[in-house]
């Protein structure tokens, strides 16, 4: 498991590494706001989970779908089975476990990240306060339905990963392509108001 030849090396290391800079961080400056409460660490892994999952999506929207297509007319290239058969299955793993942590983690954040009441049910029923993350709340809920309930199990049936007969594949390219497109749309406004909550728009 070398920290930079493999991937498992390097999410290793970069994870240590947080951990390291957080513990030298909290001795040298003393800030409580820095330390290991356990809040604290279940929004940072909200972070980095989130990018992972709308790194993906655009990923997804933005290159391998436009270039799928490109490959497809172009009669004379090599296609996309390689893309189909090797990376999209790896790609939708990470996308739609992301989604799940991204999802979890920001729930544990809004329960324990707000002093002893919390904020999930605040932030889930637009209470004052609450309105902005609520609403970037909602959206991510929207969006962690649409990456398990639409895109995998159709994305299951494309990549023959699920049988599925040409005309089934045909309707589920799709779904999946729309359900898709419609979380690369909601990612936007989505992301406007998780960071809104702290900067800007707290309302």
């Amino acid at each position: 498991m070398h920290p930079i030849t493999t991937v498992k090396g390097a999410i290793t290391t970069a994870f240590v590494l947080a951990v390291v800079i957080a513990i030298v961080l909290t001795s040298t400056v003393g800030g409580s706001a820095i330390g290991f409460h356990h809040a604290l660490v279940g929004r940072w892994l909200h972070i980095v989970a989130g990018v992972m999952w709308i790194g993906l999506l655009y990923y997804f929207n933005v290159v391998q779908v436009p270039g799928l297509a490109d490959a497809a007319a172009d009669k004379g290239g090599p296609g996309g089975a390689g893309v189909s058969k090797y990376i999209a299955p790896r790609a939708l793993w990470w996308f739609r476990w992301a989604a799940v942590v991204t999802w979890a983690t920001g729930a544990y954040y809004l329960l324990f990240g707000y002093g002893p009441e919390g904020a999930l049910h605040k932030a889930f029923t637009f209470q004052p306060g609450f309105v902005t993350i609520g609403v970037g709340a909602w959206l991510g809920t929207i969006m962690l339905f649409n990456v398990w309930g639409l895109i995998w199990p159709n994305q299951k049936k494309i990549l023959g990963l699920k049988p599925a007969t040409d005309e089934e594949k045909a309707k589920a390219r799709k779904v999946a392509l729309y359900a898709s497109r419609i979380n690369f749309i909601l990612s936007v406004p989505m992301l406007m108001c998780m960071g809104g909550q702290s900067h800007g728009l707290p309302f």
